[in-house]
């Protein structure tokens, strides 16, 4: 389950300029967290948002989580 969740967050540089996006949509991670964190439920994000899946909002909470755990960030210049 965890590995099909982590299929759904995308990063594609030309979309939203590289940041983590859900499915390769101009939905971005962060505005999923954003909005969580701002007291919505996922109900009411997937009412807003109907592109939306519930898998969608779950993949956003695992994505974070395992950013939480990173020990360091290291910024790579190409």
């Amino acid at each position: 389950m965890e590995k099909r969740l982590k299929e759904r967050i995308t990063i594609n540089p030309e979309i939203c300029q590289g940041r983590p996006t859900i499915r390769n949509t101009r939905y971005t991670v962060d505005l999923i967290l954003d909005l969580l964190s701002s007291g919505m439920s996922e109900i009411e994000i997937i009412e807003d948002y109907p592109a939306l899946e519930m898998l969608d909002i779950k993949a956003c909470l695992s994505f974070a989580s395992q950013l939480s755990k990173v020990k360091s960030l290291h910024r790579i210049n190409a």
